[in-house]
């Protein structure tokens, strides 16, 4: 049975899956690597952050993280499944273990970007209540890019 970890950005596997994940972006869009966010895995460790993966039988699955980007935002990161895993809920399932660490967190809203080709993605972020908004930080005027939000904030919290 699949089991959800916390995990290192040191973890050689979970290295491979984000790579995989970016080679596959990379396909899709027909990009490089100029295009594409610079990213140091090791921003997903210390106060804030999280790396969070499905594993079964000492293979990884499916990864999505948590990269904190103000006192009380972070941004989901990385999100992956692997190709012949999709439609299973493996992506739903770290999306929504990142959603209930964040409020754990004591976050108040999570942000993300995904590409306008990546329909299943959208669906799913959607699907889990992220709203979309104008581009913010790398993304804004990048074509093709979409940002969403989700506010974290429950019933009854004070106003940030």
């Amino acid at each position: 049975m699949p089991v959800l970890l916390d995990l290192s950005p040191d973890d050689p596997r979970v290295r491979e899956l984000m790579n995989a994940q970016q080679r596959e972006l990379r396909a899709l869009y027909q990009d490089t690597a100029e295009r594409t966010e610079p990213f140091d895995p090791a921003v997903l460790s210390g106060e804030g952050g999280a790396l969070l993966a499905v594993e079964k039988d000492g293979a990884l699955l499916a990864c999505g993280a948590l990269k904190r980007i103000g006192p009380d935002t972070a941004e989901v990161k990385r999100m992956y499944t692997v190709p012949e895993l999709r439609g299973r809920g493996l992506g739903r399932q770290i999306l929504t273990a990142l959603i209930e660490r964040g409020r754990a967190l004591g976050l108040r809203r999570l942000v993300l970007e995904t590409g306008e080709l990546q329909a299943e993605a959208i669906r799913l972020y959607e699907s889990a209540g992220f709203r979309r908004i104008p581009n913010y930080g790398y993304y804004v005027g990048m074509a093709g890019s979409l940002c969403y939000e989700l506010s974290l904030a429950l019933p009854g919290d004070p106003a940030p």
